[in-house]
């Protein structure tokens, strides 16, 4: 009742089925002695893949602005896609 999930009748059995053996491998995992291992959220290390940065050649902000089909005071003007069309 206080999940409120919408059961068919005839389900509640097959459900009640799979929730006993998945309380029974909980009950098995409980007998492992864990003492040495410590709480962990990720069980293989993550390691970032990057490079280091390299400064190469890039544009000025006037080569960059050349082709903007509109600029204003150093930047790129764009339609706002928060407002309505007028």
């Amino acid at each position: 009742m206080l999940a409120r999930l919408g059961l068919e009748p005839g389900e509640e059995d097959y459900y009640a089925e799979q929730l006993s053996g998945i309380l029974g491998h909980i009950e098995r995992l409980r007998e492992v002695d864990t003492e040495a291992i410590p709480p962990t959220a990720q069980v293989v290390p993550l390691e970032n893949r990057t490079r280091a940065d390299v400064l190469g050649p890039c544009l000025t902000q006037e080569q960059a602005l050349a082709n903007a089909p509109e600029a204003r005071d150093g930047y790129f003007v764009v339609k706002a896609i928060q407002e309505a069309e007028p």
